[in-house]
């Protein structure tokens, strides 16, 4: 938010399965993959070689079943052949290697004669292993010999389908016996600034990031600050794009400011609507003044904070601002939002809020005023269903660990003020320190090993896609480190296993499009993990902006019972590289999986849906949406006999699905006479209720008919009122 053709993917297929026999035969299926993939560094060798390299085949049943979808290390994704004899898939190591074995997880549809063979060339083969009776399900086969190629060549098929493989896994090393053993932990590298009491220049140094960091919003800078435990004095924080701070405590209070941590305006004639890609973690503050400012807009989170005083939201001059997130965090005094015009609030403590411009919601949040949407326009939930709070990065005496905050069910208040953080700590030795210049095969060796990431502050180009496989796997960044996917790839992609917690980085869409740019779970995922979700947080997406960008669907959610805790998800409205069509992007965020809950999701300037719901008994809390600023006419957004695509749309077929704090906005700059017909849409049935429902139009720029299906009060003039709905239906 600034200051004042590409085919859909298709709708799933009804999923009637969920948490039954499929799921269990998926979560067998993945767990049987996983057992064999190395978990530590000792058992490294021989390793996987095939994962994310290049795959042919001799045909493809349909344009969903590619062959690279077997090497991609997601299960539930598959090539698939036409429906006769022989067909082949090959894979390209992309160097000599010396084999140890291949493992093929077959679907259905299987091979009853089959060889393995391998090659130097990719044109002469010779045979590693054959069999007339193949058994089909997960076949582990031992092979031998050096060669860059390997392939499956069936000759029998053992149904009347193609040949079908969900996972074509070859193993064995590049270095003559051993493999590669990729080492975890490390030095940070030169971005993160770590500093103790007596450390001197911290002030100098803090200034001179600012300078640099101040106005670079498309920059190419990334820098993390951390303070080991003790007291500071005299520190004045200002916080500038693409910058960290936090403490390396266990709990905020073991990092003390005499002083503050800034965020002001400045910058931008004291406007903070594009303060966008920093946070504030695991501090205590007692402000110079007795206030700390945090005048922030998207992408801004202050976690795990304690303010010894007030909080004021606002840039000095109270110009307008858009934030904001604040979560686990316990501010005695007053938090001021001012001109604010939305935040929300999770799991946290306040001594008092004073103010709402449009949306203000609560969720878990002790001394959160009542809920009275629309005046004032406060949404309050006593607790928060789910949340996990964002892993960290600690210090244990003089060892580096990484801490990940124990799943809460209805929660309320902070993790740490009452009591020692419940979690589990890992040790930097089980982290791959990924640093720029680290390529996307490392990664996932490193991954493959058994290593969680640790990203420090940069910028990552990836040539294939990140696949995370392993349960429980930690993929954190530190200083708004970022992935942009190159030649049309998707960044990162997440298997349908328990508790992956995702952190802390951005991903910037390429210039060539990338059909997804997130993935959370193969199509068709059906597992349970209620008891241990996965977890997205402060993961910020961006489609144009700091060059041009293009992503059919910027995050895809095909898991059940995901958090999605905090995102950004921008097709951008201003920088480099922005046009209709310049840095199309369709579809913002879609969820398939079923009980995914967003606790602050904000997404914005799609060319056609923002949000799409598909799984049941979704949640939203807070949500935040502006309508693309720049379509060019009416026709643009047209969306059959709908005009416009709604911000937010919860699929027909949805039977159970609820939300609180909800707004769009329209800001159409190119052409304001477009009209929206709804900011919302959703099925109108009993398990189908949204609560504290509002759109804008800023300045008249586009207006809206409803704010959503039919129901609630048309928009209209140039004052810049919303149109509310307190409870749908």
């Amino acid at each position: 938010m600034p200051a004042v053709g590409i085919h859909p993917i298709a709708a799933p297929p009804p999923r009637t399965a969920r948490k039954g026999l499929v799921g269990a035969v998926v979560t067998a299926l993945a767990a049987a993959l996983l057992a064999l993939t190395p978990a530590t560094e000792a058992d490294a060798a021989p390793v996987l070689l095939s994962q994310g390299r290049q795959a042919t085949a001799s045909s493809q049943e349909h344009y969903g079943t590619p062959a690279g979808s077997a090497v991609d290390g997601d299960p539930g994704t598959r090539w698939s052949s036409a429906a006769s004899d022989p067909q082949w898939l090959s894979v390209d190591l992309g160097a000599p290697a010396a084999l140890d074995r291949v493992e093929l997880s077959w679907e259905a549809a299987y091979a009853k004669t089959y060889r393995i063979e391998v090659s130097s060339n990719g044109t002469d083969w010779s045979t590693a292993y054959s069999t007339t009776n193949g058994a089909g399900g997960t076949e582990t086969v031992d092979v031998s010999g050096t060669a860059r190629f390997v392939r499956m060549l069936g000759t029998a098929r053992a149904t009347g389908y193609g040949y079908s493989l969900w996972e074509f896994k070859v193993f064995g090393s590049t270095d003559g016996g051993t493999g590669p053993v990729i080492p975890g932990g490390g030095d940070l590298g030169p971005n993160v600034h770590v500093f103790d009491p007596s450390t001197p220049g911290i002030q100098a140094k803090l200034d001179q990031v600012f300078s640099e960091q101040e106005s670079a919003q498309f920059g190419s800078g990334r820098h993390a600050f951390f303070f080991k435990p003790g007291t500071y004095n005299n520190i004045n924080a200002q916080i500038g794009f693409y910058t960290q701070i936090a403490g390396l405590g266990l709990k905020p209070d073991d990092t003390t400011f005499n002083g503050d941590v800034t965020v002001d305006a400045g910058w931008f004639n004291g406007n903070a609507t594009q303060n966008f890609w920093r946070s504030a973690e695991n501090l205590a503050l007692n402000p110079v003044s007795g206030t700390n400012r945090w005048a922030v807009s998207q992408a801004a989170s202050f976690r795990r904070m304690h303010v010894k005083g007030d909080l004021n939201l606002a840039p000095n001059g109270y110009g307008w601002a858009s934030g904001g997130y604040i979560a686990d965090s316990k501010i005695d005094g007053q938090v001021g939002p001012y001109s604010q015009q939305q935040w929300y609030t999770r799991d946290s403590s306040i001594g008092g809020w004073t103010n709402g411009v449009w949306n203000m919601t609560f969720s878990g949040v002790e001394g959160a005023p009542a809920n009275s949407f629309p005046e004032p326009r406060y949404t309050t939930l006593e607790t928060t269903p789910s949340s996990r709070e964002k892993p960290f990065l600690y210090m244990d005496g003089n060892e580096y660990k990484v801490f990940a905050p124990a799943k809460r069910t209805n929660a309320r208040g902070t993790t740490w003020a009452n009591g020692t953080p419940q979690g589990t700590s890992i040790p930097l030795s089980k982290f791959y320190v990924v640093k720029p210049g680290a390529t996307a095969a490392t990664i996932n060796a490193a991954l493959e090993q058994g290593l969680n990431l640790l990203f420090t502050p940069g910028i990552y180009h990836v040539d294939r896609t990140i696949n995370v496989n392993r349960a429980d796997t930690v993929v954190l960044g530190l200083g708004l480190a970022t992935i942009i996917p190159d030649n049309g790839v998707t960044a990162m992609k997440v298997a349908d296993v328990d508790g992956v917690k995702l952190a802390g980085f951005l991903i910037d869409a390429g210039p060539v499009n990338s059909p997804t740019l997130l993935e959370i779970g193969g199509q068709g995922a059906s597992a349970d993990h209620a008891a241990n979700p996965t977890t997205v947080q402060d993961v910020y997406v961006r489609v144009g902006g700091a060059g041009p960008g293009k992503a059919t669907t910027s995050i895809l959610v095909n898991s059940d019972d995901v958090i999605i805790d905090h995102t950004w998800v921008w097709r951008a409205d201003h920088g480099e590289g922005v046009g209709w069509e310049t840095n199309r992007a369709d579809y913002g965020v879609r969820v398939n999986g079923d009980d995914v809950l967003a606790t602050g999701l904000f997404v914005e300037h799609f060319n056609k849906y923002d949000v799409q719901w598909y799984g049941e008994r979704g949640k939203t809390i807070f949500y935040q949406n502006e309508k693309a600023y720049d379509a060019p006419n009416q026709a643009a957004i047209q969306n059959g006999d709908t005009r416009g695509y709604a911000a937010y749309r919860v699929d027909d077929s949805v039977n159970t699905h609820e939300g609180w704090g909800m707004g769009s906005y329209s800001n159409y700059n190119v052409d304001p006479t477009i009209r929206q017909d709804h900011g919302f849409k959703a099925p109108v049935k009993p398990g189908v209720r949204l609560h504290s429902l509002l759109v804008v139009s800023l300045g008249g720029n586009g207006h809206y008919n409803h704010v959503i299906n039919d129901t609630g009060s048309p928009t209209s003039g140039t004052s810049t009122i919303p149109s509310t709905v307190v409870s749908y239906p």
